[in-house]
Formats: C-alpha cells, sequence, structure tokens
C-alpha cells in the first residue's frame, strides 16, 4: 500500500503517528488528538502527494523523506502524549528532539514526626504528614548534608535516638546525646532550625565551610582542607547566582531553552520558598540541525517539561515558567493534572521579577552555549560520527564483551561511556549471566536482553560490540527488529598466526561499520590514530570488566566442584556437566533423565542420588 492509500486511512481518533524512510528507518514520532487531522497537515494532496508549504525547513526535508506511516490509537489525547514521550525515548527517532532520560533529582528532607528529626537525603515521596522537602538538587546534595552535620550538633545516625546510652557523637561534641535526655524537645528545635538556616542560605554554609578550611590550612590539616575545598566547589556548582528574591514563599520551575551553532541547551532552575534552591542544564541532541534550519522551541519545552516531570516529584512546584509562550499549554497542564491531580499553571511571565527570573535562565543557557563552542572546534564525539558515518553524535556508548573457559562461567558485559562526566559511568556498568554455549549466540542474548530493557532503560547513541561483521550484522538485525533508531560499530582484533593479537599500542584492530547506503565495510587505523585509541578505550574496558566478573563465576564454580566429592564421578566429569547446564545449580535439580544426556546411567544415578542424600 502506497503512502497516499495510508493517508486516506486515517482515522478520526486521538492517537500516536511515526513516520518511514524507504529503508524502513523511523524518522518522527508525534501524537494527535485527532489522527487524521493532525497527519494530513503535513502533505498537500494536488497536483500530486507532496510535503505542505507552510512547514519550516527542517520538517520538510523530514516530509519529503517520508514513505510510510503507521499509528496508534489510543483512547484519549492525555495517553497519545505519554505513549508518544515513552516511544521517542525507546525508539530514538531521526527527527525527534531527544533529550536525555531524566533522572530523579535527591531531596533534603526531614520528618517533623519524629521528637528528634533529622535531614536525610530521598528521591522518593514519603507517606507520612508534617514532612518538609528542600530541593530538587542537581548535584551538592550530600556535600550540603555532611557539612551541615559537622557544623550543627543534630542526631547524627537513625540508631542515636533508639539508643539508650551516649555514644561517640556526644564524646566528640557532635550530638547533644538526647539519648539520654541531656536535651530538651524544644531546644532541639531550635537546633534544627539552625541546620535549616543553612539549607535556605547556601551562602552561609560556604562562609562557614571557608572558615573551616582556613583553620585546616593553619593547623597543617591539608587534607582535611582539600575536602572541604572540593565540597564547596560541588556545592556552589547547584546553583545559579540571580540575585533575586521573589519576596514570597512560592514554590517554582523554570525552563529555559536556547540553540545556536547546531547545539541546544536546556537549564531548569528550582525556586523553592521565593529563594534559589538549584539548577541543572543538558544539551538537547537535534538531528539534521543547523543554522539555516529552523529549531523547534515548542517541542524542545514540551519534552523537556514532559520529560523531567514524568517522575515521581516529591515537591511540586505552583507554577512552571519558561522563556517562551508555549502552543498547547493546556495540554501539558492536563498532563501534569492527570499525573500529579494537582493544577499547575504553565506560564510565560511578561513583566516583573519572574519575567527577569526567566531572563537569567535564558542568559544561563547562552553562557553555556558559549563555553561550549569556546572548547575544542572538532571533538572526537563529531571525528566518530564523520568517520563512521552516524545518524548522531555518540555522546552516550555502550560496549559490550563476553567471556567463558570451555563453556564454564559463561558471562557478558556493559560499559557504559558517558559524555555528560567524560568518562565511564561504572554505576549503569552491567553483568550478564549467560546460558548460550558459542560466542554468537552469547553475545545474542545479552543484546537482546539489553533491547528488552529499553523501556526502562533507554538506549544510548552508540554500540561498540567486541567482534567482526557476523556480530556487526546480529547486532543491527536486533535492534531493527524493535525499530530502534542506533548506530553501531564492531572492532575486532587483528589476528596473528591464526590468534588474536592485543597489544596496547600496536594492535592494528579492524573497524567494521555499516555505512549510510547500508553496505557492511571495514577499515584499519593507524595505531596512533586517536579515533582509534578512543574505540579501543571502550573495548578494553569492557573486556577488563567481563574477565574480572568471568574470574569471580569461575573461582565459585571451582569452589563448588571441589566442594563435590562423589565416588566415581571426577572433575572431567563435573566440568562435563557445566558444559551441558552452563550453571552448578541446575545440575543439582536436574532429572536422572536429563542427567543422561551428558554421562551414562550409573553416573546419572549417583549424581541424583547424592543431591536427595548429600554426604556431609
Amino acid at each position: 500500500m502506497n503512502l497516499l492509500e495510508k493517508l486516506k486511512q486515517l482515522p478520526n481518533d486521538a492517537g500516536v503517528y511515526q513516520y518511514f524512510d524507504k529503508d524502513g528507518h523511523l524518522l518522527y514520532i508525534g501524537k494527535a488528538k485527532v489522527l487524521k487531522n493532525r497527519v494530513k497537515s503535513y502533505f498537500k494532496f494536488t497536483p500530486k502527494l507532496l510535503p505542505a508549504d507552510k512547514l519550516g525547513p527542517r520538517i520538510y526535508k523530514m516530509i519529503s523523506e517520508v514513505v510510510s506511516c503507521e499509528w496508534i490509537v489510543v483512547p484519549n489525547e492525555h495517553d497519545a502524549l505519554i505513549l508518544e514521550n515513552s516511544l521517542i525515548k525507546q525508539l530514538k527517532p531521526k527527527y525527534n528532539i531527544l533529550l536525555r532520560d531524566d533522572k530523579t533529582y535527591p531531596y533534603i528532607v526531614i520528618d517533623y514526626n519524629q521528637d528528634f528529626p533529622r535531614l536525610e537525603i530521598t528521591r522518593r515521596i514519603l507517606k507520612e504528614k508534617n514532612v518538609k522537602y528542600f530541593g530538587p538538587y542537581s548535584t551538592g546534595a550530600k556535600d550540603m548534608l555532611d557539612s551541615i552535620y559537622e557544623i550543627v550538633p543534630l542526631v547524627q545516625k537513625k540508631s542515636c535516638v533508639s539508643g539508650k546510652k551516649a555514644c561517640l557523637f556526644h564524646q566528640i561534641q557532635k550530638c547533644l546525646a538526647p539519648c539520654e535526655n541531656k536535651i530538651s524537645k524544644e531546644d532541639y528545635a531550635k537546633i534544627v532550625e539552625t541546620a535549616l538556616e543553612y539549607i535556605y542560605n547556601k551562602s552561609k554554609l560556604i562562609t562557614k565551610l571557608n572558615e573551616r578550611m582556613s583553620q585546616y590550612a593553619n593547623n597543617f590539616r591539608f587534607e582535611e582542607a582539600m575536602t572541604l575545598r572540593d565540597r564547596i566547589k560541588t556545592i556552589e556548582k547547584s546553583q545559579i547566582k540571580s540575585g533575586i528574591d521573589l519576596a514570597t514563599n512560592e514554590d517554582i520551575d523554570i525552563f529555559a531553552i536556547t540553540a545556536s551553532n547546531k547545539k541546544a541547551v536546556v537549564v531548569r532552575m528550582f525556586l523553592r520558598d521565593g529563594k534559589l534552591a538549584s539548577s541543572s542544564h543538558d544539551f538537547l541532541k537535534v538531528n539534521n540541525f543547523d543554522e539555516n534550519f529552523d529549531f523547534d522551541y515548542n517541542e524542545a519545552y514540551k519534552r523537556a517539561i514532559i520529560n523531567y516531570y514524568d517522575n515521581e516529584i516529591p515537591l511540586l512546584p505552583k507554577e512552571i515558567l519558561t522563556g517562551i509562550e508555549l502552543e498547547d499549554v493546556e495540554e501539558l497542564e492536563d498532563f501534569l493534572q492527570t499525573r500529579f491531580s494537582k493544577k499547575i499553571k504553565v506560564l510565560n511571565p511578561k513583566k516583573d521579577k519572574k519575567k527577569d527570573i526567566v531572563q537569567i535562565a535564558l542568559n544561563n543557557c547562552d553562557e553555556l552555549l558559549r563555553i561550549d563552542s569556546s572548547r575544542n572546534q572538532t571533538t572526537i564525539y563529531e571525528e566518530l560520527k564523520d568517520l563512521f558515518g552516524l545518524e548522531t553524535l555518540p555522546y552516550l556508548i555502550e560496549s559490550y564483551d563476553n567471556s567463558h573457559m570451555m563453556g564454564q562461567a559463561t558471562v557478558g558485559a556493559m560499559v557504559v561511556w558517558n559524555e555528560d562526566i567524560n568518562a565511564f559511568d561504572k554505576k549503569a556498568f552491567r553483568h550478564y549471566n549467560l546460558e548460550s554455549k558459542d560466542e554468537y549466540s552469547q553475545m545474542r542474548e545479552m543484546l537482546i536482553r539489553r533491547v528488552e530493557n529499553f523501556e526502562k532503560n533507554p538506549a544510548p547513541d552508540l554500540w561498540i560490540i567486541d567482534g567482526g561483521e557476523t556480530l556487526l550484522k546480529l547486532a543491527y538485525d536486533i535492534v531493527q527488529s524493535v525499530g530502534v533508531n542506533l548506530d553501531i560499530i564492531a572492532v575486532a582484533k587483528e589476528k596473528v598466526d591464526a590468534k588474536a593479537h592485543r597489544a596496547k599500542g600496536a594492535a592494528k584492530d579492524i573497524i567494521h561499520y555499516k555505512t549510510k547506503n547500508g553496505e557492511f565495510k571495514n577499515f584499519k587505523l593507524s595505531t596512533s590514530d586517536k579515533r582509534l585509541q578512543f574505540v579501543q578505550r571502550q573495548r578494553d574496558e569492557a573486556h577488563r570488566f567481563v574477565i574480572n566478573f568471568h574470574k569471580k563465576q569461575k573461582r565459585a564454580q571451582d569452589k563448588q566442584i571441589s566442594l563435590l566429592q562423589i565416588k566415581g564421578i571426577g572433575e572431567a566429569k563435573i566440568k562435563k556437566l557445566l558444559l551441558y547446564f552452563g550453571e552448578f545449580e541446575k545440575i543439582r535439580n536436574a532429572s536422572v533423565e536429563e542427567l543422561k544426556n551428558v554421562l551414562n546411567e550409573k553416573d546419572a544415578l549417583t549424581i541424583a542420588n547424592y543431591f536427595i542424600n548429600p554426604k556431609d
């Protein structure tokens, strides 16, 4: 069915639509209150089917590439909005504005239901009443809390109050021992208020920390002074100096977005009790965007707001302020009302201090773009994109490797490189215990498990596979089966005398990639090439991580083998069983018939009986 015939079948329902190019690649995902009206608005139908004249240059280019359209009908526009956001994060369409998945920011919380309340960090909503939140904090929450606990003699640990005897914290004058009734609830409440002043006024906290840092330095306690110096820097990072006090107790979130030089940035600022609590920023990913093409600010703001508030938010604002007047603002307000059962206005202020604070956020967008453009004109990410013809700049990279020894301790690993921190994100590393017997099937098992998790943990910009063209084709087959736009390259180690050769500075690895016209090609780079070294670094980290996990699993299996002392069943037979079953626990639970697939009937009965009546 051609595109024109498909468009004639569009329904009058709410839903999500998807555009595809001639190769079946996903170009764009959108949502509509009425699918028929929205999708047809992109086209003109006479004298033949063409992009509509009113479209901006970027969307006109996209519609020129469309050869197929699919849609999903949903009950209402709200459901369409939620589905659209979920699909965009999972499938990474070529022409949508993509944000890195917003995490839930930490908050500082105090529970006034406690007789002697403490300050703690949380990312979740506490069900109790009489609980107060401070934040969110993009960075610095733990440093603030650690500093406050050093300066103010609050109850240091949860277990302290339940104890009946003063502990070491009382002896070193960091706690006033409410456990021994050495302080009343009323006097402790005054100490809590002192602690909260440092949260309300970060400058006061930083001044106090600077005083302590000087004291440590003067007493030659340089290590402690350096710790405080680092803490101060982290706390300072969490705020933009606005100089504005709204003179109210309002809670307000601000979103500002600016685009230039083929990049866009979103700044978020969080005002609590009328004062700036913290701020954060992210660079947006916009494919096919340059100075001559239009940037869809309306879509960018919508993506940023929905992405952020699609999480649990312990402390909701009264208003959300934006840098421009948004279209269809009622749609966003309905989303927030449905999500949180609270009316939150989305406004573009035109006067007074609220307009000024939005302008500060916009000024910070300009500054972030200026700083970014003043860095290296061509980054390693741009060089990789050009070299391999990637669809997007590879700011978030996942690399994969697997390991086993004669079928034993079969494992895989994923390591993650994040441009945000310009380093490996070790918290995002993952191990995989695998059941497959050969390397091809092991890689397939691992990648399928990762793809199945895209809904919870969206796809990166680039996969790097330790292997050759066969594994590269496998990886592309897997991601294309679920419609994800994801660049992939594979790195095959140089063969020396038919063996893989790995030597830093001398490994002439072969890099396999897929061209834009669908051909699979490969080449070697000079060992001094920075692009090769960057890719090798990703591959080698995956190799190191998987080998360490393999050794750990192998030691565990060897320990189990050594513990198994059965007459007539030696280590060789146990390894044969492990090669077949994959792990020790499956041998333990296997039936006689299953064991006979590997060993003779006598040995199978011996093992089965052993696990029924094990000998000490």
